[in-house]
């Protein structure tokens, strides 16, 4: 006599269904590429007495391109500002907590804040071109910095040139180098400042919502650049986008008041996020 089962009444895990078209996810990295290259700790960062990045840990891979999202004035910009310094040059200001990169903690007593930049560039919000210089001048600055490091690495043309290729920007510009930047467009400027971080070989590059003040089409052209980075350095990206986040990132990390959320793969936190707090914000309910 077969004995009667009951059905599992259990409903299945609900998906999100997004407001933005998430990309497939890339093959699996190597062991080595799935280190971490940046890990804080216990992070907060202060304006004054008010922290506008509150005990946030996180760890994220090398290798990859990982996006940090989130309503306006949440600390997505503050918290990237952290990972190379630059939260410091602000009066009263201070953070309490790690940070390290590659192992290394980047505010361990002695360490010079220079030198971290020089592993860590950053782009901005806005290009940023040193409006008195040329082309060629603008993607060299940074190795002025520490001369004796990059000789090696061939003369200054040749770096410039390799910069420039890895911006993509090598075809449009290779015949005007000793041009004004600002005869640049809006996009060409905006990749010159990534030119420009890159010349130095760094390990981590930082970009803040570097797409914000750009037409469509130079926004796609530096979308792929980004995406094509990750083959080679770490990239964190800060975007009040989430469609771009969804197009080019591999990890997304959702804050909100300064606190981290949710830090997930994307293609998890777009479609089955953890937290009713992030499935209201993918969603449109709030920010």
């Amino acid at each position: 006599m077969l004995q009667s089962t009951e059905v599992s009444r259990e409903k299945p895990p609900r998906l999100v269904t997004p407001m933005v078209q998430v990309r497939a996810p890339e093959p699996s990295a190597s062991a080595e590429e799935t280190k971490p290259c940046i890990v804080a700790s216990h992070l907060s960062a202060f304006f004054g007495d008010t922290a506008a990045v509150k005990d946030v840990s996180i760890s994220i891979p090398q290798k990859a391109v990982t996006a940090v999202i989130g309503p306006s004035g949440c600390g997505k910009s503050t918290l990237l500002r952290c990972f190379n310094r630059m939260h410091e040059t602000v009066p009263r200001t201070r953070i309490e907590g790690s940070v390290e990169i590659l192992g290394s903690s980047i505010y361990e007593e002695g360490t010079s804040p220079i030198a971290v930049r020089r592993h860590v560039g950053m782009v901005f919000q806005r290009p940023t071109p040193f409006p008195t210089m040329s082309i060629r001048s603008n993607v060299a600055a940074g190795l002025r910095v520490d001369s004796k490091s990059h000789a090696a690495r061939g003369t200054t043309s040749e770096i410039v040139e390799e910069a420039l290729q890895r911006a993509g920007l090598w075809a449009e510009v290779k015949d005007r180098l000793d041009e004004s930047a600002m005869a640049l467009s809006g996009g060409q400027q905006q990749r010159l400042c990534i030119a420009r971080a890159l010349a130095t070989r760094p390990r981590v590059i930082l970009l803040d919502e570097p797409t914000a003040s750009l037409d469509p089409l130079s926004t796609q052209k530096v979308e792929e650049l980004v995406y094509d980075l990750r083959k080679t350095v770490t990239v964190v990206i800060v975007t009040h986008n989430m469609q771009q986040a969804a197009r080019v990132s591999d990890r997304t990390a959702f804050l909100l008041m300064g606190e981290l959320i949710e830090f997930a793969s994307t293609s998890e936190l777009f479609t089955a996020p953890r937290d009713p707090r992030t499935e209201s914000y993918i969603t449109g309910r709030f920010g």
